[in-house]
């Protein structure tokens, strides 16, 4: 055997080592924080030895991106997949007609959304104008009744 292929004697981990990592990372990043938390719950620095770990290792920031961008190239209607053709010219443009109406739709709907809330602020400013007046015309007439009178 030659050295490239040798592993080193001690950066070797025990089975039971890989396998409840394998587990973990099956589980996701949820598993890990969760063992991670009992860690620090039963002996602190086990807890802080997988904190670092997970820190050194990066599962804590980008495992779950990396499981998310292997699930999205698996799932072909995820991204530009959606858009390439089929090889089928009837279904193409069946999905090409599809998805120009369904856009044309969501900019009719966010229109009237926000129309919606148009009205709905005019309403409530006008609202918050009448109470305005009407508290504006009881202060005149309270201050109408007590101003002296000329005689």
């Amino acid at each position: 055997m030659t050295t490239l292929t040798d592993p080193a004697p001690g950066l070797t981990r025990p089975r039971w080592l890989a396998r409840t990592e394998a587990w973990l990372d099956d589980k996701g990043k949820g598993a890990w924080i969760a063992v991670m938390v009992l860690g620090f719950v039963f002996f602190w620095p086990i807890g802080l030895a997988l904190l670092a770990y997970m820190i050194w290792s990066k599962r804590m920031f980008s495992t779950s991106c990396r499981n998310r961008r292997h699930r999205q190239s698996r799932d072909h209607s995820h991204g530009m997949d959606g858009m390439a053709s089929s090889g089928n010219t009837a279904f193409d443009a069946y999905k090409s007609e599809t998805l120009r109406r369904l856009e044309q739709e969501q900019v009719e709907f966010e229109s009237f959304l926000e129309r919606l809330r148009e009205a709905k602020d005019k309403a409530e400013f006008d609202d918050f104008m009448q109470v305005r007046a009407r508290r504006t015309a009881e202060e005149t007439r309270s201050g109408d009744d007590t101003a002296p009178t000329e005689a």
